[in-house]
């Protein structure tokens, strides 16, 4: 019999808000946090915005001597697991420690300290660098300091599908307690690219907006990325019961799924067949859902396939559901914003308010939904889904449902 699995710490540093409740915050007050990107060299790339972080000292929050270890986008896997695990309430060793693990998505890993040291090799002509380059660089890095700050010695691991990654740990994450494999899972995602290199290659595929983010806008002319991480503790609804933990929602299902049709174009039929599956997965139908935080990068191609997958996937009942797209205001964190966005989600279920779409200009009849246009809204949400859909077809969806 499947075990029933529930969130009970959530934690995150992000364009919006250096904690979870001030990310929520920000989202009911749909406030855009996209900006003038600042950055190394910036003056050489076309793009000059971005959805960064903020007012951020890592110096604040580590020792000289874990900076030595850590990555930017280590340092926020860190930051949001330390707010999930005080907020869960979660002792690791109180229990046996293989009972408790840890999986991330990312999809660059450590791209700050690869693309300083590209710099230190190609354009300065040194000849070594840090012994611990290779340790901070590798995309697992972040799963392995949060397992070994807590002590977790259960299943750990990264995942890196692209803008999927963080959906894909996470539904990893709860199909490892549904299946009785441990009891808690420390899972979300983090990214910190937003360095010359990076920027660079992202221009050269010509999806990237120069001046906003406007998902489901007739306007609309691309995506803006950003950087950040969330981390939750997921958690069996038993276990957490019996410790007292309080319950933000619960995980209720999951499908994930693959186009293998192209490598960058997204699919209709892929996207809708992953959203039916988590629908089928979590005993649902089309009608239960209230909510659904979408991919919604801003692309061209991107909103209208998943408006019509979202069409091809509830029938009739599209036409009363709310579907947002947050990345409106904190940019694409990539590998890690399903995770992120799955606050968004969270907030809809336990505050009854729907994160708006800010910057929307005007309608386009191929994204013919409710997309909550620039203001927040009220609304009771009893189950919400959260897409993402990644490139090289890497479909993952994710089904919540209020806490019980």
């Amino acid at each position: 019999m499947n075990r029933r699995v529930v969130i009970t710490g959530q934690g995150s540093i992000n364009p919006l808000g250096h904690s979870a409740s001030a990310t929520m915050q920000a989202m009911a007050e749909g406030r855009c946090a996209i900006g003038p990107l600042d950055i190394r060299d910036v003056d050489r790339l076309q793009i000059g915005i971005a959805g960064q972080v903020r007012g951020y000292d890592e110096a604040a929050h580590f020792g000289r001597q874990e900076l030595v270890l850590y990555d930017r986008f280590a340092q926020f896997a860190l930051l949001a697991g330390r707010e999930a695990m005080a907020q869960s309430g979660l002792d690791v060793n109180a229990q046996d420690p293989t009972r408790t693990g840890v999986v991330l998505g990312t999809s660059g890993g450590g791209l700050q300290t690869q693309d300083e040291n590209y710099r230190l090799v190609y354009e300065e002509g040194k000849n070594r660098v840090h012994p611990f380059v290779v340790p901070r660089l590798m995309n697992n890095s972040a799963t392995s300091h949060l397992s070994m700050t807590y002590g977790a010695q259960g299943p750990s691991f990264t995942v890196a599908t692209a803008c999927a990654s963080s959906n894909h740990a996470m539904g990893m994450a709860f199909n490892l307690i549904r299946a009785g494999m441990v009891d808690a899972m420390l899972t979300g995602g983090s990214e910190s690219m937003l360095v010359f290199g990076g920027i660079k290659a992202w221009e050269g595929l010509r999806v990237m907006s120069k001046d906003a983010c406007r998902p489901f806008s007739a306007t609309r002319n691309g995506m803006v990325q950003g950087e950040g991480a969330a981390v939750f503790v997921f958690e069996d609804y038993e276990h957490a019961r019996a410790r007292g933990a309080e319950i933000l929602a619960e995980v209720i299902g999951f499908a994930m799924t693959s186009d293998a049709s192209d490598i960058v174009m997204p699919s209709r039929a892929g996207a809708a067949r992953t959203i039916s599956g988590a629908l089928k997965d979590a005993g649902l139908n089309p009608s239960d859902v209230g909510y659904i935080n979408a991919h919604g990068t801003g692309t061209a191609a991107n909103d209208k396939t998943e408006c019509g997958a979202v069409r091809d996937a509830f029938g009739a009942a599209a036409d009363d559901l709310m579907i947002s797209s947050t990345k409106s205001m904190h940019g694409h964190l990539i590998g890690g914003t399903g995770a992120v966005e799955l606050l968004a989600c969270i907030m809809a279920l336990r505050d009854g308010i729907i994160a708006p779409t800010v910057g929307y200009e005007e309608p386009d009849p191929e994204c013919d939904l409710d997309v909550v246009p620039n203001e927040a809204r009220k609304a009771k949400v009893d189950v919400a889904m959260s897409n993402a859909f990644a490139f090289g077809g890497m479909n993952a969806v994710l089904a919540l449902r209020a806490a019980p």
